[in-house]
């Protein structure tokens, strides 16, 4: 695991860049936190990271559950788990046939799906309670996909590791 400190919204997003740096074609982030925790903000960075157009305003999918975005250098499907209720309406989505389609997949609220899922990246938000700004994230990984570029993921987060 990965520990981190975003001191402000825009090292938020500068940790969402490092990580768009490093991911590849079928890669799965799975975002994890309370309302407010800035898994949108995270998915903000992370869409301009990938080079989708200013144009293509990234706002939380909570009530049509998908965004998609082509036009950066790696489709992204943006999804917001929340309101769905079974594992059988997440499986509905597709969203490991998107990815398999050479997509990078965003999935907030999707750690209650993580059997839907299968493998990938996990990024937890957390607001720290004496800072309103500031957020304490931490980075593991389901799976083996991350095996070769662990390395190379620790070294792009190293300005706001913990440890």
């Amino acid at each position: 695991m990965i520990e981190l400190r975003a001191s402000d919204l825009g090292d938020t997003h500068a940790i969402a860049s490092a990580i768009a740096g490093v991911v590849r074609p079928r890669d799965l982030i799975v975002l994890v936190g309370e309302m407010g925790a800035g898994k949108t903000a995270f998915a903000t960075g992370f869409a301009k990271a990938l080079g989708v157009h200013g144009d293509d305003h990234v706002s939380s999918p909570t009530f049509t559950l998908m965004h998609s975005y082509t036009s950066g250098r790696i489709p992204l499907h943006h999804v917001d788990l929340y309101r769905l209720t079974s594992l059988a309406e997440v499986a509905d989505l597709g969203i490991r046939e998107l990815l398999d389609m050479g997509a990078v997949g965003l999935v907030e609220w999707g750690d209650v799906a993580s059997e839907v899922l299968g493998d990938g990246l996990s990024v937890t938000l957390v607001a720290d309670e004496d800072d309103e700004d500031a957020r304490m994230i931490s980075v593991s990984v389901d799976g083996h996909a991350w095996d070769t570029r662990w390395e190379l993921l620790k070294t792009a987060l190293r300005s706001w590791t913990l440890r």
